[in-house]
């Protein structure tokens, strides 16, 4: 009983110092907010020796370990989107909440970010899959919730949230985003095929697919084509 009080305790302490580990980001040359052309200066110089292809694919740090790398990547641009998402990879590849060279946890540096640039949909939305790989569903939909009111029309959001809502069950909720994903031009059926399933999806009515069909006859005549074809879609359908 003694021994299961003490680690209790010790739990509790480390929770309370890691909290105190996550300052929040300070702006500093070069460095700031990623989406800015303001802040941008100098970025090329970080990345030229701190964030090349290897560092990004994981492959090979350029001054020592990878987390060091991208940390010292996060910590001159803290909505970095693509550091942000080798970060997750690398914690979620070592299954540790704190690579080794990184000076904070992962979650510490999505935190950073969406403080500092609240308005970046994409960090929300990359710090939403981490989550989502993690099992923390509840805050992946608020980081999801969140990204879909700053950015309303993008796809690829409203197609999440319904997997999400799929997930939970909430059909109505999941199909509202499956119908908004699909007129925005989704690709992918994974989500539509959950909900037939579950016997809970609906087509759209005709007025909602002229118009989709409208817009794409638009966008083909002032976009030339493409000249591959269009990749083939996942085996996961998802």
């Amino acid at each position: 009983m003694k021994h299961l009080i003490f680690a209790c305790a010790l739990a509790a302490c480390c929770a309370h110092a890691g909290a105190a580990e996550c300052p929040p980001y300070v702006k500093h040359t070069p460095g700031g907010d990623y989406t800015s052309a303001e802040d941008r200066d100098g970025l090329s110089v970080v990345e030229k020796f701190h964030f090349s292809r290897a560092v990004e694919t994981l492959t090979q740090g350029m001054t020592g370990s990878l987390g060091g790398d991208i940390s010292y990547t996060l910590e001159h641009f803290p909505n970095h989107h693509r550091a942000l998402a080798s970060m997750a990879k690398l914690g979620l590849r070592l299954k540790s909440a704190q690579p080794v060279g990184a000076r904070y946890t992962v979650s510490c540096y999505f935190e950073r970010a969406i403080a500092f640039a609240p308005h970046d949909v994409t960090a929300r939305m990359v710090y939403g899959n981490y989550l989502l790989a993690m099992g923390q569903d509840a805050t992946a939909m608020e980081q999801l919730d969140a990204a879909s009111r700053l950015a309303p029309e993008q796809a690829t959001i409203q197609y999440n949230l319904g997997l999400m809502y799929v997930k939970k069950k909430e059909y109505e909720k999941a199909s509202a985003h499956a119908q908004k994903a699909y007129a925005l031009g989704f690709p992918l059926p994974g989500l539509k095929n959950k909900l037939k399933a579950a016997g809970k999806w609906r087509e759209p009515p005709p007025a909602v697919i002229e118009e989709k069909e409208t817009k794409e006859a638009q966008k083909t005549e002032e976009t030339p084509a493409p000249a591959t074809a269009v990749p083939a879609e996942k085996t996961s359908g998802e």
